[in-house]
């Protein structure tokens, strides 16, 4: 009897593991809410840009990593993306408080700072040669109103209700844990905060960026009031880029 359950736990092992190897991916591994709701689904068969991770049906696309710096500060960035409008269209007050996430060499970082003067803005990145690149810039620039934060993969570090508006440019879909990075985000917001999401348009298969790097203004929206935040307006001003402004609500 001890034999054949030996043999019947390793004939269960073996075709578990076959199993784990088709492309339906029928094993793929699940993380829950509380209430046992899946949040995300790890697939062994997957885009080769992305992590094999998915979230809400879309799959969180590989991190540009810290060798790309110099794309993140070369000189046709501004005319190729019309960074100078992005910013112009933050509706920015002189006293905010602006978070950037994501925010890489601090390119965006300091052409906000000079137009919240009497704030600041909170340059977070979870790659520490990043924050690294943000404090050599700030030291050069010399730009006081610019704070490096080191984020972690799940949360961005900031203080609760301390935020007037978070700027996400071009980095939401790298996030390794949306639905926890955004909860703490939310919870950093100050009610009525916002938050700007920008990414490339996935609507349109002309503009020549990996598809996982784009996202849709559907699954933008989607994901977003998955944690509570209201869509306001999207300003499309920009040429390959969705400019979607949401807001957190007074309770929430």
């Amino acid at each position: 009897m001890v034999k054949n359950r030996q043999f019947l736990k390793h004939l269960a092992a073996i075709i578990l593991a076959i199993i784990c190897i088709l492309p339906l991916n029928a094993c793929a591994a699940v993380s829950k809410t509380a209430d046992g709701d899946p949040i995300y689904q790890q697939r062994t068969v997957h885009n080769p840009d992305g992590i094999g991770k998915f979230y809400m049906g879309r799959e969180i696309a590989q991190v540009m990593g810290y060798q790309g710096a110099g794309w993140l500060e070369r000189p046709s960035r501004g005319m190729e993306e019309k960074s100078a409008r992005l910013v112009n269209n933050l509706d920015l007050k002189p006293t905010d408080i602006v978070a950037d996430i994501g925010a890489g060499t601090g390119y965006f970082s300091f052409r906000i700072a000079p137009l919240v003067p009497e704030g600041k803005v909170l340059a977070v990145d979870v790659q520490p040669e990043m924050i690294n690149f943000i404090k050599l810039n700030k030291q050069e620039k010399n730009i006081a109103n610019v704070e490096p934060v080191l984020g972690s993969i799940d949360n961005p570090n900031l203080p609760e209700n301390s935020v007037d508006l978070v700027v996400m440019v071009d980095a939401y879909h790298e996030f390794a844990y949306p639905r926890e990075m955004m909860q703490g985000i939310v919870k950093a917001l100050k009610p009525g905060g916002r938050t700007v999401s920008i990414e490339y348009r996935g609507e349109n298969p002309l503009i020549a960026i990996k598809g996982l790097h784009k996202m849709t203004q559907k699954q933008v929206k989607k994901e977003m009031a998955a944690v509570g935040l209201v869509w306001k307006e999207t300003k499309d001003m920009l040429p390959q880029q969705h400019l979607m402004v949401f807001e957190k609500p007074s309770q929430i």
